[in-house]
């Protein structure tokens, strides 16, 4: 176990490797809120969870400015328990999870971020679209009528692997996927500039890449305890 002391100091040392213009979203998920309110207190404000039970509990514990963001794989039956309040969800992997979304925000009134998730890593267990079926699905056009989502970028995994060679490769095929549709569906949309990708093993690589998002957990929290 870490102290606070500790998750302070390793939140700082995180921090101090990021350029400017790069927001760090530090994953809390399965770590103590007592970890979360030590980084509060140091200063970070965005935190991820991938569990909706374990974030509600979270977010009815701790400081209400916090900027929440749901990182893991969302069930549709979920959206409805967290739309009154999250920040962002990281990882929308369908058009019926994003259809979801929208509908759940305007009950509440309001416009909940979002981002792509991108399959890019050749690991079965991944979530998210393929390139082509991004494509397809930005080209039907069904996303512009959803008043109450915001489209802010793009999100994927690298593969867990140590070859940095193809880390890269992978950041590289997103950051180039990222201009792609930047320019053809989101070139008047301020807001589409996010490009979240790196995490503890692998964010070095991903500033590299011109990730603007990086997810980064173990670093800061230590092991996870389950």
């Amino acid at each position: 176990m870490i102290t606070d002391v500790d998750v302070a100091a390793r939140l700082n040392a995180v921090k101090g490797t990021l350029p400017d213009g790069v927001k760090l979203v530090a994953v809390s998920k399965f770590h103590p809120a007592e970890y979360i309110q030590a980084a509060y207190d140091a200063g970070q404000r965005v935190f991820g969870e991938s569990h909706e039970q374990e974030l509600s509990k979270k977010h009815e514990m701790l400081p209400k400015d916090i900027e929440w963001h749901f990182i893991g794989h969302l069930q549709t039956n979920k959206v409805k328990y967290i739309a009154p309040y999250i920040s962002m969800i990281d990882a929308v992997d369908s058009v019926k999870l994003l259809k979801e979304i929208n509908k759940q925000a305007a009950k509440h009134g309001r416009i909940i971020d979002v981002l792509l998730e991108l399959h890019i890593a050749a690991e079965a267990t991944k979530y998210g679209f393929t390139l082509d079926a991004c494509r397809e699905m930005l080209e039907s056009g069904e996303w512009r009528a959803l008043d109450n989502v915001r489209i802010c970028g793009l999100m994927m995994m690298a593969s867990n692997v140590d070859d940095e060679v193809q880390i890269r490769s992978e950041f590289n095929v997103a950051a180039n996927f990222f201009d792609e549709v930047k320019a053809k569906y989101f070139q008047d949309h301020d807001a589409f500039r996010e490009r979240s990708w790196g995490m503890s093993g692998d964010y070095g690589i991903a500033v590299k890449c011109r990730s603007t998002m990086v997810r980064v957990g173990t670093a800061i929290f230590g092991d996870r305890v389950y």
